[in-house]
């Protein structure tokens, strides 16, 4: 193996990873178009979304995070560092989530 092939190894773990995850996603994507999905899954709701879609915010949660740790250099930091930038985020995110569904969910019961 050359070189240049040892070095550049990394970006196609990368590459073979977010594409599994993509694909994931699209396929539920296509499957619930297609009506393949269980009803629950589709239609039953969780803090004012479909279960659906905290598959689809878990797995970009996932996707951002590795991509974070990757092309930022962050997986070669210590532990502490890692979670000190990423947890805030995993934190910060389904708050804001809540937020956005509860308040909205209440404007639309007081004005609907």
């Amino acid at each position: 193996m050359s070189e240049n092939n040892k070095s550049n190894w990394w970006i196609w773990k990368v590459f073979w990873i977010l594409l599994g995850l993509t694909t994931v996603e699209v396929a539920l994507g296509i499957f619930k178009v297609n009506g393949f999905l269980p009803h629950a899954l589709v239609h039953d709701h969780f803090i004012g979304l479909k279960w659906l879609t905290h598959i689809f915010i878990i797995l970009t949660l996932i996707k951002a995070a590795y991509i974070v740790m990757t092309f930022m250099h962050l997986g070669f930091e210590k532990k502490s560092l890692r979670w000190t930038i990423l947890l805030p985020a995993f934190i910060l995110i389904p708050y804001l989530l809540f937020i956005v569904l509860s308040e909205a969910s209440h404007h639309f019961l007081m004005n609907g």
